[in-house]
């Protein structure tokens, strides 16, 4: 199911790519570590953003890709509860 971002979170992502602000995220990096709450951390500037197969995507620096949805805290802000 497609649950949107929230207009802040979406505004904060937006900032820190535009001033290229060095992000720290915490995130699940996939649907056993969502389950099991299994989060992963990265530091790192925020690219882009896009979506793939109708998924919307972080796409960082080093070109990682992190699906918005699994982001739980932004800059030590959280935007998602488990």
């Amino acid at each position: 199911m497609y649950n949107p971002i929230s207009t802040e979170f979406f505004d904060q992502l937006t900032v820190a790519m535009q001033r290229k602000i060095p992000s720290k995220i915490e995130y699940y990096q996939n649907e056993t570590q969502e389950k099991s709450q299994e989060k992963q951390e990265i530091k790192a500037l925020v690219h882009t953003m896009e979506v793939i197969d109708g998924f919307e995507f972080l796409v960082l620096d080093s070109k990682e890709k992190i699906r918005l949805a699994w982001v739980v805290k932004f800059n030590g802000k959280r935007h998602r509860e488990d």
